[in-house]
C-alpha cells in the first residue's frame, strides 16, 4: 500500500520507540522517550516547548488530545496568539490530521485487518466518532488506490 508522508512519519516514530501493537500505546512511555513532560489541566490542551498540557477527561479523549498536541510538537513553531487566524486554522487542521494517524496508525490497521469501527474502538484508546472518521479515511484511501469507480467501468 502506498503511504502518505504522515503515515511514514508515524510508522518510523513508532518503530524507533519499539512500539508495534495497539496495546503498547502509552502516553507516559512515548512522552518519556521523546523527553516531553505531560501536565494535566482542568480544561485546556496545548503544547509549549517540551511540555504538553492535557485536560482531565476520558482516557480516550486524553489520547486523542495527546496525538493532536504531538502534531504541533513535531511540525509547528511559534505562538498562535500572534498568528493570523487562517494560519492558526491551518496548524489546527494539520495537527488534527496527524492525530488521526498517530492515534490509529495505518500499519497497525493493516496488521489487525480491521473490518469495522467497533474493531478500532476495541483495539485503540479512542472515542467512537474519532474511530469512525479514521475508518472513513482509511477506506477512502483504499478505494482511491485500488478500486476503480463504477463510471470508469462503463462502456
Amino acid at each position: 500500500m502506498s503511504y502518505l508522508e504522515v503515515e511514514k512519519f508515524v510508522e518510523a516514530l513508532y518503530k524507533r520507540l519499539n512500539i508495534q501493537n495497539p496495546e503498547e500505546l502509552s502516553i507516559s512511555t512515548i512522552a518519556e522517550a521523546l523527553k516531553i513532560e505531560i501536565i494535566y489541566s482542568e480544561t485546556i490542551s496545548m503544547r509549549i516547548d517540551n511540555f504538553i498540557v492535557l485536560p482531565h477527561s476520558s482516557d480516550q479523549n486524553i489520547w486523542q488530545n495527546f496525538g493532536h498536541e504531538l502534531g504541533h510538537y513535531f511540525f509547528h513553531e511559534g505562538d498562535q496568539r500572534f498568528m493570523h487566524s487562517l494560519f492558526i486554522d491551518l496548524q489546527e487542521n494539520q495537527a488534527n490530521h496527524f492525530a488521526y494517524h498517530f492515534c490509529i496508525p495505518t500499519f497497525m490497521l493493516h496488521q489487525l485487518q480491521i473490518e469495522n469501527v467497533y474493531d478500532i474502538v476495541q483495539h485503540f484508546p479512542v472515542e467512537f466518532p474519532f474511530a469512525l472518521h479514521r475508518l472513513e479515511m482509511y477506506r477512502n484511501k483504499h478505494i482511491t488506490l485500488y478500486e476503480k469507480p463504477a463510471f470508469y467501468l462503463a462502456g
